[in-house]
């Protein structure tokens, strides 16, 4: 579980992962390339209306254990939704997407530390060089 999102990472729940975790499968199946990408709220809306409440984020939880267990190789998305990647430059440019933002937030997590330091570990030390005025 990923801290202060604990309800959205929660591993998942059996009702998740015998029902669900299927039809979800089911569908992205269908989903061979770009043009036939497939929304999460999307995947949503057709759960809820076939009577299998569930949230984008639980879908995208269920999306990650079908990647993280090989269960859909390929499976693939970009700002139109999910789909099977057809190719193999397709899947190299969404290494190099994940890559980045991989990247991007280690920057911005360095930033913080930096941040923590310079107001927590630094503003709490007396400054040597300077003469203290109080």
């Amino acid at each position: 579980m990923i801290k202060g999102f604990n309800s959205e990472t929660a591993p998942l729940t059996e009702q998740e992962e015998k029902v669900l975790l299927p039809l979800v499968l089911q569908g992205l199946r269908k989903k061979v390339g770009k043009a036939n990408a497939v929304t999460n709220r999307t995947i949503v809306q057709r759960l809820n209306i076939a009577g299998h409440q569930t949230s984008e984020a639980r879908i995208r939880k269920i999306i990650n254990h079908i990647r993280m267990t090989d269960l859909l190789p390929g499976l693939i998305a970009t700002s139109g939704g999910y789909f099977l990647a057809t190719s193999e430059a397709e899947l190299l440019d969404y290494e190099q997407s994940l890559l980045g933002r991989e990247d991007a937030i280690k920057q911005v997590r360095l930033a913080i530390a930096r941040q923590r330091r310079i107001l927590y570990n630094d503003a709490n030390r007396p400054d040597k060089d300077k003469p203290e005025i109080f």
